[in-house]
């Protein structure tokens, strides 16, 4: 048999993924998580020799638990966490800890480059508000506080990129330094037009075009496999998504008008509008889904920072709970929604993204009384995160006029019931669970697929299956009904701009 092989590289672990390329099943995958590094308050680093050892184990690993050999791998795709910098030197060692796409060090300097005027210029360019966010205000930070990444820059020994970047240099030996531009879309640097880097754009951020990679499709040959322990020279790697925009084409959303949600450490609205670029005028984001044949095919995103990293911030910070898994049972431990009337979870640990756009915002929670306990907590971080992403719905109703009647849902909290039972009251809409919910490595195998001309996009359609409906719960609709209100009005009074 012949496999692809999936790299997903995340925020908080790295997964390997042998898809069968005859049934296109996932047929086994490994995971091995890695630190987190907070150096100081509202700031996120990740250190790349983890990222990358992550890397080789969990393909050493899944080769062997399928009992597989290296040469049955035809070709290998790469998803990835967006917007994290890397700064690395051409031998492909690290120049520092990656900024975390989290990281929000860069805010004073957002609010000079807005105090320029310069937001209409950058959102034209891009589809994209000025924020710490995106990649570009990370590089110029590096490159004006890092002595190791300035001196490398003077040496033309300097090299920026995505994790995708990072990951692909080491796999080819040093050969590859190319990006997609799904993943481009998302640096601040690139114009959504040209899918090119921007010259007045690297300019204003001071960062020089040839430390960047090379913007390519993403499905087409990167590079080959080159000097590593885990697999043999010369495997393409024939793929290359950022990890939304991967959800959303393993979620088969490859034509305009699809949509998905991705719940993950942060969750993710995507609406494929095709070839037409759609600009916001509700705080969303306009990005590139995929590019193919030279063409790009474009997005509207909406992203809450903080998903399923509040249910970690519960079980890891508060120890309310020992296993994020146990945070369903606990939550449905409330039996009166009486008791829910006034409480509120702002999952805003690192600040409002989409449609909001605070960067200085801070998690909350409100409304609790001397009889709230655990399980009040677990009920309302639930409600909270489900909230935001209504919030990104909402924005996407007024940007389209798309009436949002079924909305898919992919990722590991995609898995909590009660959240998407949630979800679809909240929402007003029936969400739909695939059969994967993995779908961000899923969605770099078909990118792998169709570069390496395994597939085609008509094949690629028949591998999405349903696997379970939640309509709106009738019981909770007048309460939540008042909830909305609430959450409405908090957000207007607390966390406005």
């Amino acid at each position: 048999m012949n496999y692809i092989l999936s790299i997903d590289q995340g925020t908080t672990g790295t997964r390997s993924c042998l898809i069968d390329l005859s049934t296109f099943t996932i047929v086994g995958q490994v995971s091995r998580d890695y630190p987190q590094i907070y150096p100081k308050p509202s700031w996120v680093e990740h250190n790349l020799n983890d990222i990358w050892s992550t890397v080789e184990v969990t393909i050493k690993e899944v080769l062997k638990s399928q009992n597989v050999q290296p040469s049955a791998i035809k070709a290998i795709g790469i998803t990835n966490q967006r917007e994290t910098t890397c700064a690395f030197s051409k031998a492909g060692t690290p120049l520092a800890n990656a900024i975390v796409w989290q990281d929000r060090r860069t805010s004073e300097f957002c609010q000079q480059l807005r105090d320029k005027k310069l937001s209409e210029k950058i959102k034209e360019k891009t589809g994209l508000p000025i924020d710490p966010y995106f990649s570009a205000t990370k590089m110029h930070w590096l490159l004006n506080n890092n002595s190791a990444v300035s001196d490398a820059a003077k040496k033309q020994d300097l090299l920026f990129g995505t994790i995708d970047t990072f990951l692909l240099y080491k796999l080819t030996g040093g050969a590859s330094h190319k990006t997609d531009a799904s993943n481009a879309s998302r640096t601040m640097l690139m114009d959504l037009k040209s899918c090119d880097w921007d010259n007045e754009l690297l300019e204003i951020f001071g960062v020089s075009r040839e430390c960047l990679p090379s913007i390519e499709d993403s499905f087409g040959k990167f590079g080959v496999t080159k000097g590593l322990s885990s697999l043999p020279d010369g495997i393409p790697i024939t793929g290359i998504l950022g990890d939304q925009q991967s959800a959303l084409f393993g979620q088969a959303g490859f034509h305009k008008g699809e949509m998905k949600c991705t719940y993950g450490t942060g969750a993710f609205v995507l609406l494929n509008t095709g070839t037409d670029l759609v600009y916001s005028k509700s705080g969303l984001l306009t990005t590139v889904e995929y590019k193919h044949k030279g063409k790009p095919v474009y997005a509207l995103e909406g992203s809450s920072y903080i998903a399923g990293a509040a249910v970690q911030w519960l079980r890891d910070n508060l120890k309310i709970v020992s296993k994020s898994s146990e945070i369903e049972s606990l939550a449905r431990e409330v039996k009166n929604m009486e008791e829910m009337k006034h409480i509120q979870f702002f999952p805003y640990f690192a600040g409002i993204g989409s449609p909001h756009w605070n960067a200085e915002a801070k998690a909350a929670i409100m409304g609790l009384t001397r009889d709230s306990n655990r399980c009040h907590i677990a009920y309302a971080c639930l409600e909270g995160i489900a909230m935001a992403i209504n919030d990104l719905l909402m924005a996407m109703k007024q940007d389209t006029g798309l009436e949002i009647k079924s909305l898919k849902v992919d990722g590991g909290a995609a898995a909590n019931v009660l959240l998407m039972e949630l979800q679809a009251t909240i929402s007003e809409t029936t969400i739909i669970r695939p059969k994967v919910i993995e779908t961000t490595a899923f969605g770099a195998a078909l990118a792998a697929a169709i570069g390496a001309g395994l597939a085609d996009f008509d094949k690629l359609e028949s591998t999405w299956k349903k696997d379970k409906e939640f309509p709106v719960e009738q019981g909770l609709v007048e309460y939540i009904s008042d909830k909305r209100k609430l959450w409405a009005e908090t957000i207007k009074k607390v966390f406005a701009v």
